[in-house]
C-alpha cells in the first residue's frame, strides 16, 4: 500500500514518514506557490531515503490566506487553510492513481485505498484540521487520512525524533513550510512592518539533516 505524506523536510514530518514505513510504500510531497523553497524538503527527503516530488498550489490558494490572515490578525487561520489545500491536492493526485490503476471508488477500502498523511502533532494548533474537516476531505476525495503522530505529546516526539535523526533547528532555519511563502507575499504587498504585526512570535524550526 501506497501513501503519499505532505512533507515540508522538518523532524515531525519525516517522524511521520518513518512511522508510516513498516506498514506502507512512502511518497513525500511537498506543496508550493511556485518559489524554489520546494529544495530544502527535497534535500531532507534524498538523506532519509524516501521518493519525493512536488505540487503547486495555485495563487487563489495564497489569496485566501492572506484574507484569513489580515481579517484575525494573526497567521493561524490562514496557515490551516492552506493546509487543507495543500491535502486537498494531494488527495486528488492520490484518488487518480488509485482510478488510473484500475480500482473502483467503491472498492478503494477492500482493494487498494488511497491513503494520505501529514506531521501534524497531538497539541499543534496550526495547522491542524476539524474532525468535519477530516471526514469531509475523506468523503470527497474517496481516500484515508492519516496523522502518525496524534498520539504523542511533544517530550515522546522528542525522543523518537533524537533516536532517528540529527537535526538542525532555529528560528531562522530554511524548510519548506508555507508559513516562508506567506510571509514574503505579505512582505512583497505590505512591507516588512505588516510582517512583524501579523507574526509577532518567531517559533523554532527544524530542518532533517541526516538518519540515524
Amino acid at each position: 500500500m501506497k501513501v503519499q505524506v505532505l512533507y515540508s523536510g522538518g523532524q515531525d514530518s519525516s517522524l511521520s514518514a518513518v512511522l508510516l514505513e513498516p506498514f506502507f510504500e512512502v511518497e513525500l510531497v511537498t506543496c508550493s506557490f511556485g518559489s524554489g523553497a520546494w529544495r530544502h524538503a527535497e534535500r531532507a527527503a534524498e538523506v532519509i531515503g524516501f521518493p519525493f516530488r512536488t505540487m503547486t498550489l495555485g495563487p487563489d490558494v495564497m489569496e485566501g490566506c492572506i484574507d484569513l490572515i489580515l481579517k484575525h490578525g494573526y497567521p493561524r487561520y490562514g496557515i490551516n487553510y492552506v493546509h487543507l489545500k495543500a491535502l486537498e491536492r494531494v488527495a486528488i493526485d492520490a484518488a487518480e492513481k488509485m482510478a488510473a490503476a484500475g480500482f473502483a471508488a467503491e472498492k478503494k477500502d477492500a482493494t487498494g485505498c488511497a491513503y494520505i498523511a501529514d506531521g501534524t502533532r497531538r497539541d499543534d494548533h496550526s495547522p491542524m484540521l476539524t474532525m468535519p474537516e477530516i471526514k469531509s476531505l475523506e468523503m470527497r476525495y474517496g481516500v484515508q487520512y492519516i496523522r502518525p503522530l496524534a498520539g504523542y505529546g511533544r517530550h515522546a516526539i522528542d525522543a523518537l525524533v533524537k533516536k532517528h535523526f540529527e537535526i538542525v533547528e532555529g528560528p531562522a532555519i530554511e524548510k519548506s513550510d508555507y508559513e516562508s511563502e506567506i510571509r514574503s507575499s505579505i512582505r512583497h504587498r505590505f512591507g516588512e512592518k505588516a510582517v512583524d504585526r501579523l507574526f509577532p512570535q518567531e517559533h523554532a524550526q527544524s530542518r532533517v539533516m541526516r538518519r540515524l
